[in-house]
C-alpha cells in the first residue's frame, strides 16, 4: 500500500504548484516594516501596525522549477550542515564506537532489569523518558532544533537495539526537543523575541508556561510510552516495519565479541585534541553562560580541557572506542556551551562535528584518502534528507516572491473580531498554527505576527503574555509535522522515514498537542495568572 503513497520529493513539489497557483488568485499585498531595538540590544525588522497596502500581483510561473535553486540558496545553511553531519558520522560509524557504546548500554540496563524497583516500572520507559526530558528541557531553554538531527543518527540504532523502531528513535531526540520547544520556558528564539516586540518583560509569565511545559510533556511523553510498547510487542503494528530493515541490518546482536585495541594513532588524536583544546581555553578562559535572563560567568572551557585530559586517557587504557565515544561526549559538552555561551549556530556545530569525524578517522589509523572516502560515503547516504530541504525551502520562497504571505496574515488577523476573550485567543492560536506551515522561523513569525497581535490583545482586553502564549504553541507543535520544516526533513530523512509515513503517524499526536494548547490558553483570559 506504501508503494502507492507518492514520494517525499513528489508531495513537497505538489505544494510547491499549489503555493504558485495560490499567487494568481491571492491579492498581492504588503505591510510596511521598520527596525525596531530590543531590551537586549538586537534590532529586528517589524511590521507597522495597520500599513498593509496592496502591491502588484507577482504570479508564479517558472518559479515553480527555479524554487528548487532558490530553496537550496535559502536552506544552504542547514543543508551543508546536514551534509556535514552525515560524513562525520560515517567516519566514526566506521570505528564501531557507537556499536560498543549501544551494547555497554544495553548490557548495564539489562543488569539494572534485575532490581525489582526497575523490572516493574520498565527499565526501557525509564531510560526512555530520562533520554526525552533531557532533549525536551534542551529545547524549552536554548531552542534545539537543528541540533537534533545530529543526535538522531545515534538514538535510532538505539531504538531499534531496544526492540522498538526507528520512528521511536527521532520520538526520543526531534519530538522530545520540539515538545520542549513548543512548552519553551527561556526560548530566547521564540519567547525573547516575542516578548521583546510585545513590549513586556523577558521570560515574565515563566510560572504558568513551567506547568505548561510539564503538561505538554507529560502527554506528548505518554503518547510516545504507547504506541512504543505496541511496537515492542509486536514489531508489524510499526509503518516502519519493512522499511527499517536497512538498520536491523546493523543491529547488534548481544553477544557480538569485539576487538578492544589502542592503536598509537589514537594517542595522536588524543594529544591533537589536547592541544587544540588548551587553545580554545586560552582564548576563552572565561565563558558568560546565558539561561533565559540569568546568567552566569564560569571557566567552563578550561574545566572542560582537564576533564577531557583525564576521560580521554582512561578511554585509551581501555580501548580507542571508548576513546571515541568519549570525543563524542565532548563534542555534545560543547555544543551545549557554545549554544547558551557564544550564540553558535549551525556553521560552528557542523564544524564541531566535522572536527570529531577527523579526529575519530585518525584514531583508528585511518590515512588522510580513507578519510575523505568514508566522509564522501556519508554524505552520498544523508544526501537525499539534503536535497529534500533545499526543495522544501522553495515553498516559502514562492509565496515570499509571490507577496501572498503579507495578504494572508492581513486577512487572518481581521477575522479576530467581535469572537470574545476566549474566542479570540483560539482565533490567534489557530492563526498562529496556520502560519507556522508556510513561515517555519520562529524568529520570522514574531517579527511578522507579535506587532499586530500585541497592540489588538491590548484592545480587547486579552493580555500580550496571552497573546504571547499563543504565538508560543502555534509556533511550536506543527513544526512536528509542516512539509516547510527543514529540520523536521533533515531528522525524517536521516532516520529514513518517509514523510508521508512520518505525517500519517504524529497526526494524531499533533491534533491531540493542538487541543491541548487551547485548552492551556482558556486560564490565561479566565484567570488571573502572574505575569499575565
Amino acid at each position: 500500500m506504501l508503494k502507492k503513497i507518492p514520494h517525499t520529493f513528489v508531495i513537497v513539489f505538489l505544494i510547491i504548484i499549489v503555493a504558485a497557483i495560490a499567487t494568481w488568485f491571492v491579492p498581492a499585498g504588503e505591510f510596511e516594516r521598520t527596525i525596531k531595538v530590543l531590551p537586549d540590544g538586537s534590532e529586528r525588522n517589524v511590521v507597522i501596525q495597520g500599513s498593509y497596502h496592496a502591491v502588484e500581483n507577482q504570479p508564479q510561473i517558472w518559479q515553480i522549477l527555479s524554487a528548487f535553486l532558490d530553496g537550496f540558496r535559502k536552506q544552504a545553511e542547514i543543508i551543508i550542515f546536514i551534509l556535514i553531519i552525515g560524513g562525520a558520522f560515517w567516519i566514526m560509524n566506521s570505528s564501531k564506537a557507537i556499536d560498543v557504546g549501544i551494547m555497554s548500554f544495553l548490557r548495564r540496563t539489562r543488569k539494572l532489569e534485575k532490581l525489582k524497583i526497575f523490572n516493574k516500572l520498565g527499565i526501557n520507559n525509564i531510560i526512555m523518558i530520562l533520554i526525552m526530558t533531557m532533549f525536551s528541557i534542551f529545547g524549552a531553554i536554548f531552542g534545539m532544533s537543528e541540533e537534533t538531527i545530529a543526535f538522531v543518527i545515534i538514538l535510532v540504532p538505539l531504538s531499534i537495539s531496544m526492540g522498538y523502531d526507528s520512528i521511536v528513535g527521532v520520538c526520543l531526540v526531534y519530538v522530545a526537543a520540539h515538545l520542549g520547544f513548543a512548552g519553551a520556558v527561556l526560548n530566547p528564539f521564540t519567547i525573547g523575541i516575542a516578548q521583546g516586540l510585545s513590549d513586556i518583560p523577558i521570560f515574565s509569565g515563566i510560572e504558568y508556561r513551567i506547568i505548561c511545559w510539564i503538561i505538554i510533556n507529560f502527554v506528548g511523553f505518554a503518547f510516545i510510552l504507547w504506541y512504543a510498547s505496541k511496537v515492542k510487542k509486536n514489531p508489524k503494528f510499526s509503518p516502519m516495519y519493512e522499511a527499517d530493515e536497512y538498520w536491523r541490518t546493523q543491529k547488534l546482536d548481544e553477544s557480538t565479541d569485539f576487538k578492544y585495541y589502542t592503536p598509537i594513532s589514537a594517542w595522536v588524536s588524543y594529544f591533537l585534541t589536547i592541544i587544540a583544546m588548551v587553545l580554545f581555553s586560552i582564548s576563552h578562559k572565561e565563558s558568560t553562560i546565558t539561561i533565559g535572563s540569568s546568567s552566569f560567568t564560569t571557566p567552563i572551557i578550561p574545566i572542560l580541557t582537564g576533564i577531557f585530559a583525564i576521560t580521554g586517557f582512561l578511554g585509551l587504557r581501555k580501548s580507542v572506542h571508548f576513546f571515541i565515544l568519549n570525543l563524542l561526549a565532548f563534542t555534545i559538552l560543547y555544543l551545549i556551551v557554545g549554544v547558551m555561551g557564544y550564540g553558535w549556530y549551525v556553521t560552528e556545530i557542523g564544524t564541531l562535528f566535522l572536527a570529531l569525524g577527523i579526529l575519530s578517522g585518525i584514531a583508528i589509523n585511518k590515512s588522510a584518502n580513507d578519510i575523505t572516502k568514508l566522509f564522501l560515503e556519508g554524505v552520498k547516504d544523508i544526501l537525499s534528507a539534503a536535497l529534500v530541504v533545499g526543495l522544501a525551502g522553495g515553498i516559502i520562497v514562492i509565496l515570499t516572491e509571490g507577496k501572498i504571505i503579507d495578504t494572508i496574515m492581513n486577512s487572518l488577523s481581521g477575522s479576530m473580531e467581535n469572537m470574545g476573550k476566549t474566542g479570540t485567543i483560539g482565533i490567534m492560536y489557530t492563526i498562529q498554527t496556520f502560519l507556522n506551515i508556510i513561515i517555519p522561523s520562529g524568529s520570522a513569525k514574531a517579527a511578522l505576527t507579535m506587532p499586530i497581535m500585541a497592540p489588538f490583545s491590548d484592545m480587547i482586553g486579552i493580555s500580550r503574555q496571552a497573546t504571547v502564549l499563543a504565538f508560543q504553541f502555534g509556533d511550536g507543535f506543527t513544526n512536528m509535522i509542516t512539509p516547510t520544516s527543514g529540520v523536521l526533513i533533515a531528522a525524517t530523512g536521516v532516520a529514513k522515514i518517509p514523510y508521508q509515513v512520518w505525517f500519517k503517524w504524529v497526526l494524531p499526536l499533533i491534533i491531540i498537542l493542538f487541543v491541548l494548547g487551547f485548552l492551556l490558553l482558556i486560564p490565561t483570559v479566565t484567570m488571573t495568572l502572574n505575569g499575565f
